[in-house]
């Protein structure tokens, strides 16, 4: 039987408190709420708490385009890019319709490569729920959406991914006056009620994670993942969990903006429960545009190794320090772009007018107090997973 408890503002009572408030009886006499129905994660009961019109499990209809992505966005002068409605440091709008972030850069340095403009970018917002099926209905050129890459989305929905830009892994964030620590861990969820966005890995990572520890949750799904915090503030949803990555981006906002202070919310358990790698995903069956996105990714990785940004472009194209770096900047008879569609300068100019990976990730990432030092999205030579083939 559950014994989560909720006092009269609704806040979560782990169960390793439950002993506490035997004891303190007058702390038990003020909780005056009745206590809700536990859901069990056996039972896999999820509550809606906004409607979901698209999940991942429904079927997608994918709308070919005649003469392939490259040509249509070509003779369209403009990359239609996905991106998330709301990520802080992947996918922030702005006032003027563009947007700014990790996942934003992609798109701009894809739109310079392709376009020649970086700025040549039509940035459709897409929820986490819907954005498949808008890939796969040709509204959109490329997906840029911190999107996990996953065996079946990459099988069954008529999309294909490109190479990791960011190592995630889910978490959970809870507040410090419920008892939660840096050392708390999946275990410690029992009893609560978790707000998360539908149509999302979390969803399974979070139910199927409960069930193997022996924790009964109440999973409340919303569509956006700014409404999940919004119940998590209001004290709605004792707990809420997506990546890692937007938990410390919503935390250091409400830090920043005077919400709460340092230590207020917490983020555990330190190891994720799961594994997220991001990168941008596309349609099947258009084999150039797919290799143009990729090789957008692993030129920008492959510049950073060599330490050529978008302040020495120029001295680079003059001078390049390898054969390689030539061949990628578009020096000399053997580069490879204009055989890809593109002109020879195509990745220059992605990384003279937005950056290579290191600036990418330092520009919006290093605010958020994310260091690549030590992580996953670390250089494979500084022992983390960053690598990219030989662009020969």
């Amino acid at each position: 039987m559950s014994t989560k408890r909720k006092n009269g503002e609704g806040l979560y009572m782990p169960r390793r408190l439950v002993p506490m408030l035997v004891v303190g009886a007058l702390v038990v006499a003020s909780c005056g709420a009745d206590e809700p129905a536990a859901t069990t994660a056996a039972q896999d009961t999820t509550t809606t708490a906004a409607q979901t019109t698209t999940t991942e499990a429904e079927e997608v209809v994918v709308t070919p385009l005649q003469g392939g992505t490259l040509a249509e966005i070509q003779a369209r002068g403009s990359l239609r890019c996905g991106v998330s409605t709301s990520a802080i440091g992947f996918a922030e709008p702005q006032d003027d319709g563009s947007y700014s972030g990790f996942d934003a850069d992609y798109c701009r340095a894809l739109a310079a490569a392709v376009l020649g403009d970086a700025n040549a970018v039509e940035f459709v917002g897409t929820t986490a729920a819907e954005r498949f099926n808008v890939l796969a209905a040709g509204e959109i050129d490329v997906l840029f959406r911190n999107t996990t890459w996953t065996q079946s989305r990459d099988t069954e929905i008529g999309g294909d991914f490109g190479p990791t830009t960011f190592y995630d892994g889910q978490q959970i964030m809870g507040k410090a006056d419920f008892g939660f620590n840096d050392a708390s861990t999946l275990g410690d969820v029992d009893g609560a009620r978790l707000c998360t966005n539908a149509g999302t890995t979390t969803e399974k990572n979070i139910t199927e994670g409960a069930r193997v520890v022996g924790a009964e949750i109440d999973l409340v799904t919303v569509e956006n993942f700014p409404e999940a915090m919004d119940l998590f503030r209001q004290g709605s949803c004792d707990l809420v969990t997506t990546d890692g990555s937007a938990l410390f981006g919503n935390r250091y906002a409400a830090i920043q903006n005077g919400e709460i202070a340092e230590g207020d919310w917490i983020i555990f358990p330190t190891t994720p429960i799961s594994k997220e790698p991001l990168g941008p995903m596309y349609r099947q069956n258009d084999s150039q545009w797919a290799d143009v996105v990729n090789w957008l990714v692993y030129i920008l990785i492959i510049a950073d190794e060599k330490g050529i940004t978008s302040a020495n472009i120029d001295e680079m194209v003059a001078n390049p320090p390898d054969p390689e770096a030539g061949r990628f900047l578009g020096v000399g008879e053997d580069e490879l772009q204009t055989k890809m569609g593109l002109a020879a300068d195509a990745y220059a100019q992605a990384i003279r007018q937005v950056g290579n990976y290191d600036e990418i990730y330092a520009n919006n990432l290093h605010p958020l107090g994310f260091s690549r030092a030590g992580s996953a999205n670390a250089r494979w030579t500084e022992g983390g997973l960053v690598y990219a083939p030989p662009a020969r």
